[in-house]
């Protein structure tokens, strides 16, 4: 037990010992006092505590205390030299210090180092280390070593020297020693030493596994904590490391590292500036350490780099400057703090009250360098740029020795600006400055250090700058965004992937991409930012502009109104009047848009260019481009307005303004744009042809020239000169790729090609060249030529995303296997996570899905695409659009497969994945409703089309689908409305007019569909010859019993490419079936008499089926659906023989197709069809209840109402009236003008002796039947005469003979009877 007690007490002591140790190097030395006293009390023999007090004392300059208390123990044998040592320094720290007493000192402290014991040497080691004297400590500590034989403490500490030591031939020592030292004991001192060495090199999962031994192995050992916390955060570990801090804060919950954290943590990861609990991190520090002025400085510059996360939020400078300010009431001689107070004096926008701080710092230091830079910038923003050259080149020329500076660099650059010197040199500089910031960030581990140097404030100043240098606008369709924009966005990922909170940072990268032309990016990056912060108007203002490209004027208006009811000081804003009036503009209301450029106009800025104004005392920043825009959008409008004369002088306004400036030569090409409006073609080209190749905007001007020649002079020679000119002048890919691009506009593919083939040489690497090589051979119809190019360019290696361009080509030329075995040559790699690659593996799988029309691969694609999802959301949150539209498309197409095998559950499940994805897609929404229709459920596709409505109120599709609901309701003027709607605005809208001439049917009001035609034929002199109209006449003409005057309708629509194939299904029908009798039906059969057999009708009936099988070869099938129902029809032209043989071979292809396809509707009802021909009556029932038992779908509507009225026949043939009847409710109840049912109803009803009824249902079929069907009239009469309606019976007896005067028993049955009836 006496053992144990002493291991523990020792252990005790060297944990006690690090932790101090640990306090003084970090210069936490109240801390370490206070760890010293406690030490004192637990083991009061040891006078290394009180040498640790007494130093800790020291460090805070508290020196007669601290020499008093080194007095006391400087004849402690093992602490005597570190005593002394300690003295000298004291004496040295002192005002005037004693000259004498320092020589007798260190005459002292050599005297003793002859004599001293290792112990005395290990304490005089560490003394010297501690106050960074790192080679001297190392002699002791050498010398202690060979004096005791190695001892572990010794090489441990020699170990930590050397790791400390800033040089990287002793810290690659280290590691050896450390592991020497681990080899006895695994304490504190050499774990923690040890996770040092580690974190040197870089090994952040090697030092953190160090310090869980010391958590593990010494619980209350803090500094641990506090290691693990830094550790997890330098391996990007933001979750782990917020715990960490938090676990610490539970054992010290004041610890100034931990607070830090969090607040780094709330502003960089969260942007939550609330959450940051400033004034307490800094009076957190100063109770603990109050004497510390560096702590205090440390934590203000933190706090500073925690306010410029939150992108100037001016609450949060007001706690910084008091912090700043009360810090340097503190300690009024320090520099950094009179330095950082000029800081925050520009950050107030107090200009002239900075400068005074910053000489201020540099009356304190005149070295102090960021106090000059502060200086200089200051100088530059009140535009006294000579003064800031001057300063500049001092400083330039002294770079060599105090090392390059981006700062410096920087504030060259924005000079060079002011100064106007050529874009090239500033861009040059912008370059220097970004290269030499980031060559500081070299090696250091993510940490609060590294968030400190990194200054993503500082980078976002130079964004603004290469922003200043480009056009504002994205840029033409295959013209690449300038360089200086892919330097923007190179920076702005790594400060918003490291400071996600920034949202300024998020902005400008959503400006960036609108400016490099990639909008959809650009709007996911300003939805972030503005579902964290609503009220930022600038996104909500560059959301405007988006809108407004994109042609949504009413949404880039409700941006405007967002910006406006968060911001009410943005009508202040020269470019909220521009966007807005930009867009008053597009939809043509002139006067308001030239009111509100006028209202622009008189805003201060705008008559300065690229100046800023304040409002309130914010400044407004107005870049030239856009005091530019103003302008020109005024010219415009005045001129469109009839004002040409206004028009005139604001261009001359703007040539005064902005002469001398890059922006010049916007006005002069807008000023040829007033010359042409004029007609003065030649006067536009003279103010052209001036503009040199060094000038902005020299492409620009050259396309406008050859766009007057192409378009206004119609010269194809001098238009194509224009771009070989621009290649002469500046020989780059982009101008090459404008030369090839215009040689394809003019028709010329070949020397397009010869143009681009001459690029790629240049830059063998760019894609987008070889692609154009590629298409254009297309364009040539070259097609071998282009194949055998994209596989040349394949072999290559470097060109691999042509695959795709191939296969696509090769799908069109219908090379079905080369492009199948193209795309698994694709697919045929190793499993990789890499997003890039994910992508490509899923627009491959969804051009192979398309090829093989399988749906197992359309699933493939979508989990593969649903990884990448998972991945792009963590590394490239603003790539999720382009990835999700993708996923919608693929679902869509899953579903469109699903739909076509019938499998309508699982095709409404990934409809609904696929809005979850894009929710907006209307192509989805639209195809979601029309399924549901398709399933009769109404309400949810009313819903769908409501939303679609909501926002294109004029969508076709939507509204037909409305119309169609409000039928199926019953509630037909509201389903009419919807219809007239979109006829009114468009008669000859025939594809709305065959559903109307349809739903009417459906509804038994076909007494209303002539009006719509004839509205469509008074619309234009040629519609009684367009295919489409007589389509629609032919239906409606079949519709109401008018079979030969239908297919003349028809025949005139057969040939058309639109209208031709369902004219041709159409006419085939009405062959085969003229009479619209119910084909294998019993109960008519025999009722016609001898009309039924006679010679002459099988002799019509055997022409009518040649005819059928003659129209049948005019149809061509695009869709394995398509090509079913020919097969179905050909073999109804054999039912239509009635001959048994072909017959039966029917029979046998519709069960064929009936087993491979689940639930064909047609195929199952031509089955029944030959069943009933072939007197097999109960295998006809069973096919046709097993439809009886389907979902009615409109798809289908005509197969259902056919084979219910089969089954419907079938039971009135065995008597079961009620079953019979249920089926004919049902068919009237979806098609309202069903003859057919009407007719069996009253059979039905005769049967029963009910004439009364049988006459009504019989009326109704006759005036369905447009009063031209004689067995009908026959009936109808029949029934009048037995109802005793005499009258009646004798007018349809008239109708029927007028049209069939030979009909037979008519005069004789019924004509006579009722004659007679009436007389008597």
């Amino acid at each position: 037990p006496g053992d144990t007690d002493e291991t523990t007490s020792i252990s005790l002591k060297m944990e006690s010992i690090a932790l101090i140790n640990y306090y003084c190097y970090e210069k936490y030395f109240n801390h370490a006092v206070i760890a010293a006293t406690a030490a004192k009390r637990k083991f009061s023999h040891d006078p290394i505590y009180t040498f640790f007090h007494a130093f800790g004392t020291l460090m805070q300059d508290q020196i007669q205390e601290a020499s008093a208390e080194l007095d006391t123990i400087r004849d402690s044998r093992d602490v005597s030299l570190c005593t002394l040592m300690a003295l000298v320094y004291a004496e040295k720290k002192q005002k005037n210090p004693d000259r004498e007493v320092i020589q007798e000192l260190d005459a002292k402290v050599k005297e003793d180092r002859k004599s001293a014991s290792p112990k005395s040497l290990y304490y005089a080691g560490m003394f010297l280390w501690l106050i960074g004297r790192n080679d001297k400590a190392r002699e002791y500590i050498d010398r202690m070593i060979k004096l005791s034989n190695a001892p572990r403490e010794g090489i441990i500490l020699k170990a930590w020297i050397d790791v400390t030591s800033g040089k990287d031939a002793y810290i690659r020592k280290s590691g050896k020693y450390f592991d020497e030292g681990l080899k006895e004991k695994a304490d504190v001192f050499s774990l923690m030493g040890k996770a040092q060495y580690y974190e040197y090199r870089q090994n952040y999962s090697g030092a953190l596994e160090m310090v869980n031994q010391v958590i593990v192995g010494f619980p209350g050992y803090i500094p641990a904590l506090i290691k693990k916390m830094k550790l997890l955060l330098s391996l990007q570990d933001w979750e782990q490391t917020i715990d960490a801090a938090h676990r610490l804060l539970q054992k010290d919950k004041n610890n100034p590292e931990a607070l830090r954290m969090l607040a780094v943590h709330s502003v960089c990861r969260d942007g939550d500036i609330i959450e940051v609990k400033f004034p307490f991190h800094i009076f957190v520090v100063k109770s603990k350490e109050p004497h510390d002025l560096c702590e205090i400085c440390s934590s203000i510059t933190v706090l500073v780099f925690v306010f410029l996360k939150c992108g100037r939020n001016e609450k949060v400078i007001e706690q910084t400057f008091r912090m700043v300010e009360r810090a340097f009431s503190v300690a009024s001689g320090d520099s950094d703090f009179a330095t950082e107070l000029g800081y925050q004096m520009v950050l107030q926008g107090r200009i002239k009250e900075a400068m005074k701080w910053y000489k201020t710092a540099l009356t304190l230091d005149e070295s102090t360098f960021s106090a000059l830079t502060g200086l200089i910038r200051c100088q530059l923003i009140e535009g006294h740029f000579d003064d800031a050259e001057h300063q500049l080149e001092f400083l330039t020329e002294i770079q060599q020795s105090i090392g390059k500076s981006g700062e410096l660099l920087y504030l060259r650059a924005f000079l060079a600006v002011k100064k106007c010197r050529p874009q090239e040199d500033v861009t040059n500089l912008l370059n220097d400055a970004v290269d030499t910031h980031f060559s500081t960030l070299q090696g250091l581990p993510l940490g609060v250090e590294y968030f400190e140097k990194l200054n993503p404030d500082f980078l976002l100043e130079i964004v603004k700058e290469y922003l200043a240098l480009c056009p504002a606008k994205p840029p033409a369709q295959g013209q690449p965004p300038p360089p200086q924009l892919q330097h923007c966005a190179t920076l702005l990922n790594t400060v918003v992937k490291l400071v996600p909170g920034l949202l300024q940072g998020v902005f400008l990268l959503a400006k960036v991409r609108y400016q490099s032309g990639d909008i959809d990016a650009a709007q996911s990056s300003l939805q972030h930012c503005l579902e964290q912060c609503p009220s930022h108007a600038d996104a909500h203002l560059l959301m405007a502009q988006i809108h407004l490209l994109q042609g949504n004027f009413t949404l880039c208006s409700q941006s405007l109104e967002l910006c406006l009811s968060h911001n009410f000081e943005i009508r202040e804003h020269p470019l909220y009047h521009l966007i807005k009036a930009q867009a008053k503009k597009k939809m043509g209301e002139l006067t308001e848009a030239i009111q509100t450029l006028q209202m622009a106009m008189s805003l201060p800025g705008v008559r300065r260019a690229g100046s800023s104004s304040k409002s309130k005392n914010k400044k407004i920043e107005l870049s030239t481009a856009d005091c530019v825009s103003v302008f020109l959008e005024l010219a415009e409008a005045l001129w469109l307005n009839g004002e040409q004369h206004e028009a005139a002088k604001v261009i001359q306004d703007a040539i005064n303004e902005f002469s001398g400036t890059p922006e010049e030569l916007r006005v002069t090409i807008a000023n040829a744009d007033l010359a042409l409006l004029r007609g003065d073609t030649e006067l536009a080209l003279s103010m052209l042809r001036n503009i040199t190749p060094e000038q902005p905007y020299y492409i620009q001007t050259k396309e406008k020239m050859a766009e007057i020649y192409l378009n206004h002079r119609k010269e194809k020679r001098l238009y194509a000169s224009c771009y070989r000119e621009m290649v002469e002048k500046l020989p780059s890919t982009h101008t090459y790729l404008l030369l090839g691009d215009a040689y394809m506009h003019i028709q010329e593919p070949e020397n397009a090609i010869e143009v681009y083939e001459h690029a790629l040489k240049k830059n063998p690497k760019d894609g987008a060249l070889a692609s154009k090589i590629g298409k254009a051979l297309v364009k040539t119809h070259n097609y071998v030529k282009a194949i055998n190019y994209y596989e040349a360019a394949l072999k290559t290696e470097q060109q691999n995303f042509l695959r795709y361009d191939l296969a696509e080509l090769l799908m069109k030329m219908k090379q079905y296997e080369r492009c199948e075995r193209i795309l698994h040559q694709a697919l045929a790699h190793e499993p990789v996570n890499e997003l890039p690659t994910l992508s490509d593996d899923c627009r491959y799988l969804v051009l192979l899905a398309k090829i093989q029309n399988k749906v197992d691969k359309n699933e493939d694609a979508l989990l593969s695409l649903q990884k990448v999802l998972k991945r792009v959301q963590l590394e490239q949150p603003d790539a999720i659009p382009m990835q999700k539209q993708l996923a919608a498309e693929i679902c869509a197409e899953i579903a469109k497969h699903y739909t076509s095998q019938r499998g309508y559950e699982r095709a409404v499940k990934f409809y609904k994945e696929a809005l979850v994805y894009c929710e907006t897609d209307r192509k989805v929404m639209l195809e979601l409703a029309r399924l549901y229709l398709t399933l009769d459920e109404v309400d949810a596709c009313q819903e769908q089309c409501s939303v679609i409505l909501k926002n294109d109120q004029f969508n076709e599709e939507a509204t037909l689908m409305m119309a169609d609901i409000m039928f199926r309701k019953q509630d037909y003027e509201q389903a009419v409305f919807h219809f007239q709607q979109l006829l009114e605005r468009k008669p000859d809208n025939y594809p709305t007019l065959t559903r109307l001439i349809d739903l009417l049917r459906r509804a038994g009001k076909l007494e209303e569909i002539p009006r719509f035609l004839d509205m469509a034929e008074k619309h234009s002199s040629r519609t009684k010859f367009d295919p489409g109209f007589n389509y629609c006449k032919g239906l409606y003409l079949w519709y109401t019993g008018e079979p030969n005057d239908a297919l003349r309708h028809f025949n005139k629509a057969r040939k058309d490419n639109d209208w031709g194939q369902n004219a041709v299904y159409n006419m085939i029908e009405i062959y085969l079936n003229p009479d619209n009798d119910t084909m294998g039906g019993e109960v008519f059969e025999n009722l016609d008499g001898d009309i039924g057999n006679s010679t002459e009708k099988q002799e019509s009936e055997q022409l009518a089926v040649r005819t059928a099988e003659k129209l049948l070869k005019e149809i061509k099938p695009q869709t394995a659906g398509g090509h079913i129902q020919l097969r179905i029809l050909e073999n109804y032209c054999l039912l239509a023989t009635k001959q048994k043989g072909n017959v039966e071979k029917a029979l046998n292809v519709f069960t064929e197709i009936a087993n491979s396809e689940k639930d064909h509707m047609s195929a199952l009802l031509a089955m029944a069809t030959a069943y009933m021909m072939l007197k097999q009556t109960p295998r006809a029932r069973n096919q046709l209840k097993r439809i009886a038992k389907m979902n009615w779908t409109i798809v289908d509507a005509d197969e259902f109402e056919k084979s219910w009225l089969l089954l419907a026949d079938i039971y009135i043939h065995s008597g079961k009236y009620d079953m019979a009847g249920d089926l004919l409710k049902r068919c009237l109840n979806h098609n309202k003008s069903c003859c057919k049912a009407y007719e069996y109803l009253g059979y039905i009803m005769e049967k029963e002796q009910a004439f009364r009824d049988a006459a009504l249902n019989y009326e109704l079929a006759w005036k369905f039947g447009n009063q031209t069907n004689p067995t009908i009239g026959y009936k109808l009469a029949f029934n009048y005469l037995k109802a005793k309606r005499h009258v009646d019976a004798i007018d349809v007896c008239h109708k029927v003979l007028a049209a069939h005067p030979n009909y037979p028993k008519m005069r004789k049955d019924i004509l006579d009877k009722a004659r007679a009836a009436l007389r008597s």
